[in-house]
């Protein structure tokens, strides 16, 4: 090879190294990562939460433009226990938002997060005061959402484990899918199929054609369909109906009706039930209701008391522990705690 052959050849590989040099710089300011940071943390604050990274977001070039996150924490603000923490995210990131489009999220990818349900029902117990008027948008995700290795804590007891979790694509006015494979803390499968359509409007959003199914363990499946709203804090509202199968009880029919905080009365869920030798017409308060359910497993918890609800429940035969009992019927009073925030409900001067 001539002297001017390998002169232009070197020549030719600088300025291809010269080009991809300038390509990553490109694209490095492009991505650039103390903004979108700086976005995720507001956008989480306007939620009420507190967003951290245990080191700068690093941006990556392959197989997509991308942000890395590592060490990520998110509390409720000004709480000291974290709702969440994971080892390591990545946002991948569509090329039109890295040229000044909107901001939206073409996959987000979250490994081995921890979830603590007592900071998650505390930061829900606050959003009529956090949230004010604000209404939730639905969040545009390109190709999905990929969770693995994740597990749902109370305190120090795992409820869930080995939890994974896969989307399809976010998009208003498009099919949603959610796959979801766990193991709860006696090692029995839980798996959740999810089918509905996400819609957006100046009011708030909504889930249509919700088609729901829900496995545990070999014994117990449970079916439904419906649709639900939200328009922020604890003003949502869902219509759910099916049936749920038990294998060692039989199939029951099952409606589940939620409606809306208000000044008088917080966030209910109305549940029927009618099958073989139960039947249950019951009012529960949902946010309450797992706080009086976490208050059952605390050793220091105290006296028992009857959960937060009204209603009534008829059960040809019931088993607790050792102790068993024929013909149960039970009523539960109109003691359901006023909404967070609101006046206090006036008392009730009748029994269900």
């Amino acid at each position: 090879m001539s002297r001017r052959w390998r002169l232009a050849l070197l020549v030719a590989a600088g300025a291809v190294g010269v080009l991809l040099l300038a390509a990553v710089i490109g694209v490095y300011w492009l991505l650039q990562p103390d903004r979108f940071t700086a976005t995720l943390q507001a956008q989480a604050r306007a939620a009420g939460l507190d967003l951290s990274l245990a080191s700068p977001a690093r941006p990556a070039l392959f197989p997509h433009p991308a942000l890395e996150l590592q060490g990520i924490t998110l509390n409720e603000s000004g709480a000291s226990m974290p709702i969440l923490l994971a080892a390591r995210g990545r946002l991948a990131l569509p090329w039109h938002t890295l040229f000044g489009g909107p901001t939206t999220i073409a996959r987000l990818e979250i490994d081995a997060p921890r979830v603590d349900l007592d900071a998650l029902q505390s930061w829900l117990g606050h959003l009529p005061s956090s949230e004010g008027n604000r209404v939730p948008q639905i969040p545009r995700i390109d190709t999905g959402i990929l969770i693995s290795r994740a597990s749902v804590v109370r305190g120090n007891d795992i409820l869930l484990d080995n939890l994974a979790l896969e989307t399809g694509q976010l998009h208003p006015d498009k099919p949603f899918s959610l796959d979801l494979t766990a193991r709860d803390a006696s090692g029995d499968p839980v798996q959740l199929r999810l089918l509905a359509t996400p819609r957006a409007s100046g009011e708030g959003m909504s889930f249509e054609n919700i088609d729901l199914h829900l496995s545990h363990g070999a014994d117990t499946t449970l079916d439904l369909r419906g649709s639900a709203h939200w328009h922020g804090a604890a003003d949502a509202s869902a219509d759910l109906a099916g049936s749920v199968d038990l294998a060692d009880a039989g199939r029951y029919d099952l409606s589940l009706r939620l409606t809306p905080a208000n000044l008088r009365d917080p966030l209910l869920l109305t549940l029927h039930l009618a099958g073989p030798g139960r039947n249950a017409d019951v009012r529960l308060p949902p946010l309450q209701l797992a706080n009086w359910w976490s208050q059952l497993s605390d050793a220091e918890g105290g006296q028992l008391v009857m959960p937060p609800g009204s209603g009534h429940l008829d059960v040809d035969h019931a088993a607790f522990g050792g102790v068993s009992a024929e013909g149960l019927s039970l009523d539960l009073g109109e003691g359901i705690p006023a909404a967070a925030g609101s006046a206090p409900a006036p008392a009730s001067s009748s029994a269900p």
